[in-house]
């Protein structure tokens, strides 16, 4: 007797990255929002009966891409500061605003609009840094969008937190309520090393062992913040936050564009994690990773669009591209970052930096069924010979047609099903008209 399931998927092509490899004739079962089984066409007709059937002529079917990296809340401030080095950007532009119209409203809004940006260009699941997570939890429930928060701390005030000590315990609380929301998980969010004292640092670390919480943090994003830290504390800032006990399997170094060798060194030897985020860095002129370095050590290497204030989109295509392009020029070697590389970093290399590996970033039984469809059916997509380099070099997102999240179908033909995208846009316009008018 055949075996009854919620929903099967019959794509042109089934990419699930763990085996790598692009597959033909194959569908894919989903059954209580888990995958149950790939399998080729023929055995689907034979052994399984679904409830629903989604068949995808034209379309690469692969698991959902992974930020590893943003600040969601700040696509209200995209565009306000363009073309500014990042010390500037931050100290004389975004700190200002957000001391002025930083509150949960702020945060919620901004957040579930990142959530439909991010939805419709086939991420299922992003890192969020950034202030009163607790709003930043009821948007992306909202949503129904998959999120790792970091808990944020800083040693100056805002006005989410006073203090070091008051942003833990706000953002432990924040954790404490939303603990048990099954697509939701946390981590401890220092700001920076150049932000947080070695006092705040210890406290941390204290808390992230007692609680099993990753940590993840923006590391040595400029040359300045290296040489700052070399000439106070003799030391780079991951030698420092080593030295502090942060370092190891679930810490996640951000940017990391300016390393020693040491650096890579300590990274590798402490299993560390790091999160690219390649359009950010280019844009504020911080510099490009030496990402080829990086994964020749055996260090996982995820992408991340970092905010929308400092990339401008939240495009995991567009990161990926980007990645294999840049590596390839600061290698000097066109085979440095190949395009089933960089997909791997953008769905199961994401998935890895966030201790996730065990439910997302692969289509494997077992795991959630976060799965994309992607159309290359236009002329402007053909011939394909391979669909996972067509997915990094030839499409974008708005490619993207279909997208579920535990089974559950979040995008429809291009268009969001538990978001109204008139209502982001009428919120995105009421916060624009706010900050203008000051």
């Amino acid at each position: 007797m055949p075996i009854s399931v919620d929903l099967r998927l019959d794509p042109r092509w089934i990419v699930p990255i763990e085996p790598d490899g692009a597959l033909e004739e194959h569908a894919l079962l989903v059954d209580g929002g888990r995958i149950v089984a790939l399998v080729p066409t023929a055995i689907a007709e034979r052994d399984y009966v679904a409830r629903e059937r989604v068949v995808l002529p034209t379309h690469v079917l692969l698991p959902g891409l992974v930020n590893a990296h943003t600040h969601a809340a700040m696509t209200l401030l995209r565009g306000v500061a363009d073309d500014i080095s990042l010390k500037a950007w931050l100290e004389q532009h975004i700190w200002p605003i957000e001391a002025r119209f930083l509150s949960p409203e702020f945060v919620h809004d901004g957040t579930l609009i990142a959530a439909g940006e991010m939805l419709l260009g086939g991420v299922t699941c992003c890192a969020d840094q950034y202030f009163f997570p607790d709003a930043a939890a009821r948007a992306y429930r909202q949503s129904g969008m998959r999120a790792f928060l970091g808990l944020p701390v800083l040693d100056f005030p805002t006005p989410y937190a006073a203090d070091a000590e008051a942003y833990l315990q706000a953002g432990l609380a924040a954790r404490d309520a939303w603990k048990h929301e099954a697509r939701l998980a946390f981590a401890l969010a220092p700001h920076a090393p150049y932000t947080v004292s070695d006092a705040s640092w210890e406290k941390l670390v204290i808390y992230a062992r007692q609680l099993d919480l990753p940590i993840q943090t923006h590391l040595q994003e400029t040359r300045a913040e290296l040489e700052q830290s070399l000439q106070t504390h003799a030391m780079s800032p991951l030698a420092r936050l080593d030295r502090l006990g942060a370092t190891g399997s679930n810490f996640i170094a951000v940017h990391a564009v300016h390393l020693l060798d040491s650096d890579i060194d300590l990274l590798a030897t402490q299993g560390c994690q790091v999160v690219h985020c390649p359009t950010s860095n280019l844009k504020l002129a911080s510099g490009l990773a030496p990402v080829s370095g990086l994964l020749s050590r055996g260090i996982n290497v995820a992408l991340g669009s970092d905010g929308a204030a400092s990339n401008n989109r939240l495009d995991v295509f567009a990161e990926m591209r980007l990645a294999s392009l840049v590596a390839k020029v600061a290698a000097g070697d066109a085979a440095a970052l190949p395009a089933t590389r960089a997909l791997h970093m953008a769905t199961l290399g994401g998935a890895l930096a966030l201790g996730l590996e065990q439910a997302i970033g692969s289509l494997r039984p077992g795991k959630q069924a976060d799965a994309i469809g992607v159309n290359l059916a236009s002329f402007q997509h053909l011939p394909c010979y391979d669909p996972r380099s067509h997915l990094v070099h030839v499409a974008s997102r708005d490619q993207v047609s279909d997208v579920w999240i535990a089974g559950q179908r979040l995008v429809q033909g291009g268009v969001l099903t538990a978001l109204d995208g008139a209502d982001l846009a009428a919120r995105a316009r009421l916060w624009q008209d706010r900050l203008q008018s000051g």
